[in-house]
């Protein structure tokens, strides 16, 4: 008989009334039954977050927010129980991985943590193409194993031991709407011109601001095969590379000779 395992679900939220309720359903399969448990620190919502989290059986943490990679860090330090997965509220597993994660933690003593590909959504279509599948991220490891490093909007977890690849995936519905995802690219943007201008590329560049841009369009859109997913795709490519343009544009403008220091 497979030892008994037991999981931390672990998520950061700031007004995901939304999006919550079908990621903590479909991670019911892990926790119920003594299986394992809900960790939800909250930011400050306004909305019927906390009440849904609690409503799961969740045990809720109201934070201050101290960015992506500290919020995150600190959620999987109330973890309990021997794995941690980490999702983010917009990221429900599909049918398929929870049976899976439980057989793998069970038969893989050896692993200490566990890559899941991820399923990107944009206006409602699963984006193939392009870069954004498989789109693996490290987010299930043995607890005290795992920790976040700050990257601008996407912190990247870090893991000491060896690590595996499951198959089936998250499900990551970030925007269903032209309006959010423009929002979240501008404040994405302004998170990466801080790493960029940390890293020393602060000029304003015609390559970085239009150039880059470009290039990063026609590899992702054409080489990539990011054309075959429709108009979707088209306007998913054409608004990152905006996005890659606004990033170095507003590096420039935390720069001592931007408009902002004038």
């Amino acid at each position: 008989m497979l030892p008994r395992v037991t999981l931390s679900v672990v998520l950061i939220t700031q007004n995901e009334e939304r999006n919550l309720p079908h990621t903590l359903e479909s991670v019911m399969p892990l926790v119920r039954d003594g299986k394992g448990e809900i960790i939800v620190v909250d930011s400050g919502s306004t909305d019927r977050t906390v009440e849904i989290a609690q409503s799961y059986g969740a045990k809720v943490f109201v934070e201050a927010w101290k960015g992506f990679a500290a919020q995150k860090n600190s959620a999987m330090t109330k973890a309990s129980m021997d794995w941690v997965l980490q999702l983010d509220a917009d990221e429900p597993l599909e049918p398929d991985l929870a049976p899976e994660i439980e057989v793998a933690l069970k038969a893989s003593p050896a692993m200490t943590g566990f890559w899941i590909p991820r399923k990107n959504f944009f206006l409602g279509r699963w984006i193939r193409h392009g870069g954004f599948y498989p789109d693996p991220k490290l987010r299930l490891v043995r607890r005290g194993a795992g920790r976040f490093e700050e990257c601008g909007a996407h912190p990247t977890m870090k893991v000491d031991g060896p690590t595996s690849r499951l198959s089936h995936a998250l499900l990551h519905h970030a925007y269903p709407t032209l309006r959010g995802y423009i929002d979240h690219m501008n404040s994405y943007s302004s998170m990466g011109a801080e790493v960029a201008a940390a890293k020393g590329r602060r000029r304003f560049s015609l390559a970085n601001i239009v150039i880059r841009p470009l290039l990063t369009f026609i590899y992702n859109y054409i080489f990539r095969l990011g054309f075959l997913d429709g108009r979707e795709g088209l306007l998913l490519h054409l608004y990152h590379s905006v996005y890659v343009s606004w990033k170095y544009a507003k590096a420039w403008e935390l720069s001592p000779d931007g408009p902002s220091q004038r």
